[in-house]
């Protein structure tokens, strides 16, 4: 029985070795594959934004703003925009869902930020086009935190007045 377990391990390992050891150089050849289609793809973009940035600079809090990116199809074929999705539900993508942009044609994602929150913020909105490519796009800024009452009535104005 000794020998019979000990044949069945070593035959068991034998096969699992010898599986692991001509597949590799496969595994390795199919791994550098996609690589290489990366960079096809690369060589292929067919989507320029014109911007890929924008800095809103410093804006007060609780005063949504807006800025419009503008796209351009420079492939030969015409795409259509599949998704535009924000890293974040503080920043807000429109764009025309259902237009099939022609080449050379334009269009405009209009991308919107709540400035909710005080601070710093970088947000990343990813345009997926022609059913797999893929761009990133980023807004930035700073919202400062707003006064919580008023500014006091200036009694003097009345003075000039008279």
């Amino acid at each position: 029985m000794k020998k019979f377990v000990t044949f069945l391990a070593f035959a068991i390992n034998f096969s699992i070795a010898s599986a692991q050891s001509s597949p590799a150089i496969t595994a390795v050849s199919e791994a550098a594959k996609p690589l290489d289609a990366v960079a096809v793809t690369a060589a292929e973009e067919n989507l320029l934004v014109k911007e890929t940035e924008y800095n809103f600079g410093k804006i007060p809090q609780g005063k949504p703003v807006t800025h419009i990116f503008e796209v351009v199809n420079t492939g030969k074929t015409a795409f259509k925009i599949g998704n535009v999705v924000a890293s974040c539900g503080c920043t807000t993508p429109v764009w025309e869902k259902d237009k099939i942009l022609a080449a050379g044609e334009t269009t405009k994602i209009t991308v919107g930020y709540n400035a909710a929150a005080e601070g710093s913020f970088t947000k990343q909105i990813t345009i997926t086009y022609n059913e797999s490519q893929v761009k990133v796009i980023t807004i930035k800024g700073e919202v400062w935190k707003t006064p919580n009452a008023s500014a006091p009535e200036n009694n003097a104005a009345n003075d000039l007045k008279n």
